[in-house]
């Protein structure tokens, strides 16, 4: 560990931006415990506060103006393309597309702070057309909020350690093991949630094909198309009959879908992540008669099924 840590800080600052960077790229490594660690080593002035803040905060700016053109240029694909690499991949697409509409460019400020936010929200600014300096003056502000949080809490954690000297012999040597510790424990906390949630979503699920005999044969049916505005953008239609509702908008209207038939939800995220989790939010509501479609509406489509056009006024819009 010594060895390591000696390592780290030697080459502190480089391994602080590479890593930092290679997360908001997209690489599900977690950066908070390296911040914290980070932090903990300003105690014993081996790291410059100000520096570490300031390097991090240029490893976020980086990362997500790249991210800001890709979105400009390719909208949702790239925003589904990070979700699937993302360590929360299975609710970012539709927490973030919601949390923009509600906030706009205000968004970008708390964004880092939300688990499976923090990539995503850049292309999400770039799809939507904020303009560059207004998405770098908010990007850098939330940067700064996000990598001081982190960073002055390690901070605070160094510096008690160095005025109760007895409880750890070496500030340094607890940097160390704290970040393994948290780094470990991290990724446990990620694995089995992931698990809990594959789990669940895969007992619940219908194929397309048995969806597509049940229209055939004319039979009771309730299809709601859980997708945000944003993704009728680059194909205008749904499968025939769905009600276009966001997840907000279901919620409310819980009363009014009918028990006496099947429901089906349906979105573009990966692993039907979004219908999944409705699907459980409405049998918590007293509907238990209800299933997430098994690939979406991008596994509908690629089966050559039949869909029809969204006309704009059957679109209910989030609050």
């Amino acid at each position: 560990m010594p060895v390591a840590l000696d390592f780290f800080v030697k080459y502190g600052y480089f391994i602080l931006f590479l890593w930092v960077l290679a997360e908001q790229l997209g690489v599900p490594v977690p950066s908070a415990p390296l911040l914290i660690t980070t932090g903990t080593l300003t105690a014993t002035h081996r790291l410059n506060l100000v520096l570490s803040i300031v390097v991090v905060v240029l490893a976020c700016l980086a990362s997500d103006t790249i991210w800001y053109y890709m979105g400009k240029r390719y909208g949702g694909a790239v925003v589904r393309l990070l979700c699937r690499l993302s360590m929360e991949s299975n609710t970012c697409v539709k927490k973030t597309e919601g949390y923009f509409f509600r906030n706009g460019e205000r968004a970008l400020l708390l964004a880092k702070f939300i688990p499976g936010l923090g990539t995503v929200a850049a292309p999400i600014a770039g799809q939507t057309g904020m303009a560059l300096r207004l998405f770098l003056a908010y990007d850098a502000a939330g940067s700064l909020l996000w990598a001081m949080a982190f960073i002055l809490g390690g901070r605070f954690f160094g510096d008690f350690l160095k005025h109760h000297p007895n409880i750890f012999p070496s500030v340094s040597h607890t940097a160390g093991v704290l970040f393994v510790l948290l780094l470990i424990g991290f990724l446990i906390y990620r694995f089995f949630r992931q698990r809990a949630f594959i789990k669940e979503m895969r007992a619940a699920r219908v194929e397309p094909d048995e969806l597509r005999q049940m229209l055939d044969q004319h039979q009771q049916v309730y299809i709601v198309d859980l997708r945000h505005p944003l993704d009728y953008l680059p194909d205008p239609r749904t499968i025939p009959g769905a009600v276009m509702l966001t997840p907000d908008k279901l919620v409310e209207n819980t009363s009014s879908i009918p028990r006496d038939r099947d429901v089906v939800l349906f979105c573009t995220c990966p692993s039907e992540a979004t219908a999944a989790k409705m699907a459980l939010t409405l049998r918590k509501a007293g509907i238990f008669r209800v299933r997430p479609l098994r690939g979406g509406f991008d596994e509908w489509k690629r089966l050559g099924y039949p869909l029809q056009d969204i006309h704009t006024e059957a679109i209910v819009h989030p609050s």
